[in-house]
């Protein structure tokens, strides 16, 4: 059994390696808001446990068995998620803290019969792919407002930026999930877009279309 502490550097290790082959000290640190000793200390544990591979200055990796525990806590975050969203009527930007303390529930055959209750969703409320019970997980090929030229056009399908003050001006702006939004003009001074949706123009800023992931 691995305690919360664990669950949340391996997840956390997950996520930093999806950019990279391997993951820094100092990259951990800023993500958990912790001192790097305390990193340190963490990773030589996990690897007694052969769930990370740990080199002193060359950064660390999950071992299969580390993946496979992140990978499961990912999906219980995902699905509790989804289901105080779809079943419980919470908005997307209230449920991310719910679900971190609901993801490290131990029970599979809770989180098996809830994937079943809810029809096996593919993707939670913010857009991420939900890993199946085998740890298979639907990636959509996404990307950023920022990346598109003037005409293009696609749907919104995710987010980078889980905060709940970013989820909030989304929905304030209605750029939420499913919507289909078209580029009208990119502002040479400070590289906000302008967008259409609808009959509706939306200005937004850099850092906005930075992080509003689409499907073309």
């Amino acid at each position: 059994m691995n305690t919360l502490a664990e669950e949340n550097y391996l997840k956390s290790v997950y996520h930093l390696s999806l950019n990279a082959e391997t993951v820094s000290t100092n990259q951990l640190a800023a993500l958990l808001n912790t001192k790097a000793s305390s990193v340190t200390d963490m990773l030589k544990k996990l690897a007694e446990k052969q769930l990370i591979n740990y080199t002193p200055y060359q950064g660390v990796n999950l071992t299969p068995a580390g993946e496979k525990i992140a990978v499961n806590i990912i999906r219980k975050h995902r699905l509790w998620e989804y289901f105080l969203v779809e079943k419980l009527n919470f908005k997307w930007d209230q449920v991310h803290e719910m679900a971190e303390e609901m993801e490290h529930i131990s029970s599979n055959e809770l989180i098996d019969r809830l994937d079943k209750f809810m029809d096996f969703p593919k993707y939670d409320p913010h857009g991420d792919p939900i890993p199946d019970c085998n740890g298979l997980l639907k990636v959509h090929n996404l990307k950023p407002v920022s990346a598109l030229g003037i005409g293009e056009s696609g749907i919104i399908c995710g987010v980078r930026d889980h905060s709940a003050a970013f989820l909030q001006y989304l929905e304030k702006q209605s750029l939420t999930i499913g919507k289909n939004i078209e580029v009208q003009d990119v502002i040479e001074f400070d590289h906000s877009v302008l967008l259409l949706m609808g009959d509706k123009k939306i200005q937004i800023s850099r850092d906005v279309a930075n992080n509003l992931l689409i499907s073309l």
